[in-house]
């Protein structure tokens, strides 16, 4: 498996404005195209996410009966998936705001995780996309915990890191909802406690919330099957939880998925941001259920190009993006599911190890300017 060189070409400036002015033409017209047919296709994502949430929970007051249990947690889980990934990530990329209507609004949004939707919109929407794949910039390298770049520095620590993987996956929401924390500046004392839990004081609120509806509340309602609809909740939040670290480390940590110097920041043209954006972002072929049920994030390319645009229209410009990829030389990164998975698995493994460190300085937005 060869992370290096970039399997992308090296463009000249020119190329690089032509390749930006192609992308730009696909967004002009998408936009253009956005309307009824899209704001019809979320309000129906809501609903689902609202009957599939009713009728998990309605299935689960009846838990002490197996079958009963164990649709309940599905449907539940099929709802939490449906609301974080194709709604809520959505809808809080600012994707609906074109419909005034206040339910869709991407700034007041709030989600149906621990983390607050505040936060993640730091974080993610501002942080993530506007420095993809940044070494120092972007948090979502390995969100401070894990080593999957030859790029990062190797540390004892990381020797664990297969084992703290599992325990990230399966508890993936609480990570989102402390990474705005920074906590690793308290423990250095690059933050006093006072500015510590003046930024926690949200995430506790909201994580309290969360905690208290399904692993209190509801339980409680349910009266005697209180065990079967607490057990419910848990299995649906980690079914939820599971699915979204799958996709997100699909779509940025495989094998040709690149990181780059803060370098590239200077005087970088939409064209270059661009280049960026699909040389970190790694997409997931598959059918129709998994791209709604990933939030179309299976289309991580066209999501970074276009993080405002209604995710449903992914796949219909996606051809035309992986066109004029090939047709400039830029590695388009696909794969199914299992194939990205895979490598996303061997990076873990492979930089819990020693391995020569490679500068970041290396990787480069390679642009020939003799060439131009």
């Amino acid at each position: 498996m060869s992370l290096s060189p970039s399997p992308s070409r090296a463009l000249t400036a020119a190329e690089v404005e032509a390749f930006g002015r192609e992308i730009d033409a696909v967004r002009e017209r998408v936009e253009a195209e956005v309307g009824e047919r899209d704001a019809r296709y979320i309000r129906r994502v809501h609903a689902a996410v609202r009957y599939t949430e009713a009728a998990g929970r309605g299935l689960l007051f009846l838990g002490l009966f197996p079958p009963f249990w164990l649709l309940g947690t599905l449907l539940l889980g099929l709802s939490k998936i449906l609301e974080n990934m194709e709604l809520g990530h959505n809808v809080m990329h600012g994707q609906y705001d074109w419909m005034n209507d206040p339910q869709f609004n991407g700034k007041t949004y709030e989600w149906d995780i621990v983390g607050t939707s505040d936060n993640w919109r730091h974080t993610h929407n501002f942080k993530h996309h506007t420095y993809t794949n940044i070494k120092g910039m972007d948090d979502d390298i390995g969100y401070g915990l894990l080593r999957l770049f030859p790029e990062q520095r190797w540390r004892p620590f990381y020797l664990f890191q297969p084992f703290f993987s599992v325990i990230f996956a399966l508890l993936f929401q609480w990570g989102v909802a402390i990474q705005n924390l920074r906590i690793g500046r308290l423990f250095a004392g690059r933050m006093s406690k006072g500015e510590f839990r003046e930024a926690a004081s949200p995430v506790a609120r909201k994580a309290g919330r969360q905690l208290l509806k399904d692993y209190v509340l509801f339980p409680l309602v349910a009266g005697p099957f209180f065990l079967p609809v607490l057990l419910g909740n848990v299995v649906a939040n980690g079914i939820r939880n599971v699915w979204t670290w799958l996709i997100i480390f699909c779509g940025h940590f495989t094998a040709n998925a690149e990181v780059f110097p803060k370098s590239v920041l200077r005087n970088e043209t939409r064209g270059h941001w661009y280049l960026r954006q699909i040389r970190g972002s790694s997409n997931l072929k598959g059918g129709r259920l998994m791209h709604i049920l990933s939030g179309n994030l299976s289309f991580q390319i066209e999501h970074h190009l276009f993080p405002d645009l209604p995710a449903y229209r992914y796949a219909q410009v996606a051809p035309e993006i992986r066109d004029i990829c090939q047709r400039y030389g830029v590695h388009y990164n696909t794969g199914s599911l299992w194939r990205q998975f895979g490598q996303v698995c061997w990076r873990i493994v492979r930089y819990a190890f020693p391995s020569k460190y490679v500068p970041v300085e290396r990787r480069q937005l390679v642009v020939s300017e003799e060439a131009s």
